[in-house]
């Protein structure tokens, strides 16, 4: 299958003894549902970019799940022999929040391993992501919703060592309003700003790199990049001043190709069911990320 043939939001690329493995949200309707589960597409090196193997189905919820809507945006992490998702889900009671399930493999079957979301029970959130500081103790960075506080949050709270619950209070790191490039939503409340998709990557000069995205005064869908100059994930964090990627796109991440070559994977365009994945190739040089205008799509 080749990437204009599959229908996906918020992709995730895994990268694991020569296979290309893209997860995300593969729902046909992410936003009504039921759930149905996420899917897998693997590829070959060098082949990735071309030719997919048909969709496997990675997750599909248990009898008894807890969940029935917005499956959404999984990544998978291979992490003390063992494959590690973690996604958002909606439970039948309660607010939505990113959850950890686990696999013998990385194609699945995944299986649930915390006991509903981790993300605090009466916050709205979504978008959980993976963080190991330089201890190696594993911390979630994650948004605390828009539809809840308003000017939407990036939010960080250590895990317990197992993945299974939070190991700590939550702590703000920065507000969407905070970028310059970041516009309020038209015909909502004033002062409600969309943060979305956190994804953390060292850099070169030992800088830390968060791509997140929201929305331009233009109201298209962008990713834009905050960085923590010292490392340190408490920050502070600075502001890119202008979006790294606006062309309708958003909810990044970066991932390496076995010949070495970076990569920004997006969905674009933001509208259902049209959403594609698109791999943008990338550099990195003293701290800086920069596009290479090289587009697979």
């Amino acid at each position: 299958m080749k990437l204009d043939q599959i229908q996906i939001r918020d992709p995730f690329v895994l990268t694991h003894e020569g296979f290309y493995y893209l997860y995300g949200s593969t729902d046909p309707d992410i936003w009504r549902g039921p759930g149905i589960g996420f899917d897998v597409y693997r590829g070959a090196a060098p082949g990735v970019f071309d030719d997919f193997e048909p969709a496997a189905p990675a997750f599909r919820p248990p009898d008894g799940f807890w969940s029935h809507t917005n499956f959404w945006a999984p990544e998978v992490y291979f992490r003390d022999g063992v494959f590690v998702m973690f996604a958002t889900f909606k439970p039948d009671a309660g607010r939505r929040g990113t959850a950890v399930l686990t696999a013998s493999s990385p194609l699945g079957p995944f299986v649930p391993l915390s006991d509903g979301p981790v993300t605090p029970p009466d916050w709205e959130c979504l978008d959980g992501t993976l963080f190991i500081d330089d201890g190696g103790d594993p911390w979630m960075v994650f948004c605390h919703e828009w539809q809840q506080v308003g000017d939407g949050q990036i939010c960080a709270m250590r895990l317990t060592p197992d993945l299974r619950a939070a190991g700590s209070d939550p702590e703000v790191l920065f507000t969407a309003s905070q970028a310059p490039w970041a516009a309020p939503l038209a015909n909502r409340a004033p002062g409600s700003y969309v943060t979305d998709g956190p994804n953390l990557r060292r850099l070169d000069d030992g800088s830390l790199a968060m791509l997140w995205s929201s929305f331009d005064a233009r109201g298209q869908y962008c990713l834009g990049v905050a960085t923590s100059a010292n490392g340190d994930l408490m920050g502070p964090w600075q502001q890119s001043a202008q979006p790294l990627y606006d062309d309708d796109a958003g909810h990044g991440m970066i991932f390496e190709s076995f010949d070495g070559r970076l990569y920004l994977a997006v969905h674009s365009p933001n509208d259902t069911p049209n959403e594609r994945a698109r791999f943008v190739g990338l550099t990195q040089k003293d701290g800086t990320l920069t596009l290479t205008g090289d587009v697979i799509a």
